[in-house]
């Protein structure tokens, strides 16, 4: 990839849009540096030969000894050398940062829970395929839901099989893969042979609390009734309704099953309606596709957009370039020591 060789006035204000500045107020230690010229000098000690006939000697040079040290004289370049390292300094504790672009990410905001009638009477074939063929119920539940999910992709959702005993089979979770491969391998009567919803919906709850979704949805399909819970389906449905949790029943069946056989569709419409949810009633494929269209229409997909700009410090740049500048002082000023030594040699011999 090639770099541009320059850059027009738009791109270059674009580009220091991206800088940002930590601690921006750090830039009032700047003017500090304008006192370093009143700093007293750096110090340093020599070694020196000491000769009983110094004052002889003196006398004999005709000069006169005076107390004091030599102050070398800091010339431009080391002048400019510690003003730009002091800037680099004051950069550096300013803690510069490139901003990245924006990174968005997509929030799920609802959690759907599948609750799978698994009870004896699901074998029933009164469902026909596609293909117009005899299906059991269970199968064409499967069939229609794996369309669902297709549609709520962005949706968290998790599956519960209920009989006899409930079971979770995936907690809330965005890998659906694995929500239609466990649906595929749920069989009828691995829950037991009753039809147990009052606890189905209590166990459900305890999935819920897990949740921190805004909008929290159960889809309840069975074909029976309840048949002695330990916890009352209107019960459970009244603890749904106080935790936020919406109730859809799906009564499954045709209606031409035998008394006794059928869902409970009283009670059903009743405990939906008191989550604020809704009940409805699949005698056939299509009636149970049209269903879960009407769930998907009911439940909007309603997600949150999260948005974070990654940022990079680079203040070990200006820290670097204040500490290569420091050095360039140090040699600068060991340099110009060692010519006044050399210096002061020299017209000592000549002298």
């Amino acid at each position: 990839m090639s770099l541009p060789t320059s850059f027009s006035p738009a791109e270059l204000l674009g580009l220091l849009s991206q800088l940002e500045w930590a601690l921006p107020w750090a830039a009032l230690l700047w003017p500090l540096g304008l006192l370093m010229p009143l700093l007293p000098p750096h110090r340093s000690r020599r070694t020196a030969l000491r000769v009983p006939f110094f004052e002889l000697a003196v006398q004999g040079s005709g000069q006169k000894p005076r107390s004091g040290a030599v102050v070398l004289p800091h010339g431009l370049a080391a002048w400019l050398l510690l003003g730009l390292a002091w800037t680099a300094a004051v950069l550096a504790a300013m803690q510069p940062q490139w901003v990245e672009p924006p990174i968005t990410r997509t929030k799920p905001t609802r959690d759907w829970l599948l609750a799978v009638d698994l009870s004896p009477s699901m074998r029933t074939t009164d469902f026909r395929d596609a293909q117009g063929r005899p299906q059991d119920r269970l199968s064409v539940l499967r069939e229609v839901s794996e369309e669902f999910l297709q549609r709520r992709s962005a949706d968290r959702i998790g599956l519960l099989v209920f009989g006899q005993q409930a079971y979770v089979q995936v907690p809330f979770t965005l890998d659906h893969d694995t929500v239609r491969a466990l649906l595929a391998e749920s069989r009828i009567g691995m829950a037991g042979s009753r039809t147990m919803i009052g606890d189905a919906i209590g166990l459900a709850l305890r999935v819920f609390e897990e949740s921190q979704a805004r909008q929290r949805t159960l889809v309840l399909l069975t074909d029976g009734r309840d048949t002695g819970s330990r916890v009352p389906p209107a019960k459970a449905a009244e603890i749904a309704a106080q935790r936020g949790v919406r109730l859809y029943t799906v009564a499954i069946g045709s209606a031409a099953a035998k008394a006794g056989e059928e869902a409970d569709l009283a009670g059903l419409r009743a405990w939906a309606e008191a989550t604020g949810g809704k009940a409805y009633q699949a005698s056939d494929r299509e009636g149970l596709r049209a269903i879960y269209a009407e769930l998907d229409a009911l439940e909007p997909r309603d997600h949150e957009t999260l948005s974070a700009r990654p940022r990079r410090p680079l203040f070990h740049w200006p820290l670097g370039a204040a500490l290569l500048l420091l050095g360039a002082h140090v040699l600068q000023s060991l340099i110009a020591s060692a010519w006044a030594a050399r210096r002061e040699r020299r017209e000592l011999a000549h002298g």
